[in-house]
């Protein structure tokens, strides 16, 4: 065997896919443009927020709490859990990459829907795991009859994201239960809800009263969407006390920032005024989705905060058309473009330019 002359990462490292990142709009002086790639909430985060994580900056010099003490007490309360089934991380992709650093071997594999968030194969891979990617049905929903078959004696996690990003449609709590009861109990099952706060549906999953039920079940969760804290990175699992352990001890040290675990917090108190902005979101969603059916879309469902158009072919041609309108989607090459939704004068700009490609 030859000595390579250079330092080597580990072989799987190669064939870690990248992440493409939604962009931001170009400035232009003709017009204001929008950022609608990146599944953001378009309102700021309330003035009781800003001002405690203010408050915060002033003591930049200590290091962030690495119990997450505060938040992790306001998240039990709000949810009536235990502390010990709690687990933060920057965000809740960190919590992915906790997840399988703590249950998954070389060569273990895991499932999930495909196309759904793209950090799944990235996490995987670092992880020196295999992805088992099961299509998507043809109305972009998970088949979660097909997501069972492919469990085998080598699947250590199973990743079920709803409302699925970029896709939109969630799965219901009649489905998830009967796909529960066919998982093997050694198996974890991440029950992703990074949109949760926006599902508006028949049959919703209660993701609270399933990890109760089942002792493999963990929630991520974020402050990202919803509650408009996606630059402060901070998300969070529950799940039974065993896991939950198992994602704090691969967590990264004072991970989650001082500034923060205060702006969270703040968060949570001043929930029901967030949840009144997520109800104007999806009241927006609403009308937008009723303006492209008019136009000629049959969009899926969308009950997160955004929508998919299947362009395949015509993705770049799309993607083009509304950045010279002035707004930027996620485009993902050759598949179709996920657009969240915006402010209302991006998001009409959206139905003009999709009338032309209806």
């Amino acid at each position: 065997m030859t000595t390579p002359s250079t330092p080597q990462p580990r072989s799987h490292i190669r064939e870690i896919p990248a992440y493409v990142p939604g962009k931001p709009p170009t400035p232009r002086p003709d017009l204001v443009t929008y950022k609608l790639s990146s599944n953001e909430n378009p309102y700021p985060p309330l003035p009781g927020v800003v001002d405690a994580a203010r408050g915060a900056v002033d003591l930049m010099n200590r290091y962030p709490d690495m119990g997450n003490a505060t938040l992790y007490a306001g998240l039990a309360a709000r949810l009536g859990v235990p502390v010990e089934d709690l687990a933060a991380g920057t965000g809740s992709v960190a919590l992915i990459y906790q997840l399988l650093a703590a249950f998954c071997d070389p060569g273990d594999e895991v499932v999930y829907a495909w196309r759904s968030f793209e950090a799944y194969p990235i996490a995987v891979t670092s992880a020196g795991a295999v992805s088992v990617q099961v299509p998507l049905t043809d109305d972009a929903r998970h088949d979660l009859d097909a997501m069972a078959a492919a469990i085998t004696d080598r699947t250590k996690v199973v990743i079920v994201c709803t409302p699925n990003n970029p896709t939109g449609p969630s799965v219901t709590q009649t489905e998830l239960d009967a796909f529960l009861a066919t998982v093997p109990p050694h198996v974890v099952v991440v029950v992703d809800e990074a949109y949760l706060e926006f599902v508006r549906m028949p049959d919703a999953v209660d993701g609270l009263a399933t990890y109760r039920a089942h002792p493999n079940v963990v929630l991520f969760r974020t402050f990202s969407k919803a509650y408009g804290l996606a630059g402060f990175r901070v998300g969070y699992a529950v799940a039974h006390s065993e896991i939950a352990a198992a994602l704090r001890a691969v967590s990264l040290p004072f991970g989650v920032s001082a500034v923060a675990q205060v702006a969270a917090v703040a968060s949570l108190e001043a929930e029901s005024a967030l949840l009144e902005r997520v109800d104007a979101l999806v009241a927006e969603r609403d009308r937008v989705g009723a303006a492209l059916r008019e136009v000629g879309w049959d969009v899926p469902e969308a009950q997160g905060n955004f929508f998919w158009f299947a362009l395949g072919e015509r993705t770049a041609e799309f993607a083009a058309a509304c950045d010279e309108a002035g707004i930027v989607v996620r485009p993902f090459a050759g598949e179709g473009c996920r657009v969240s939704v915006g402010e209302p004068e991006a998001n009409d700009r959206l139905v003009e330019v999709a009338a032309r490609f209806a």
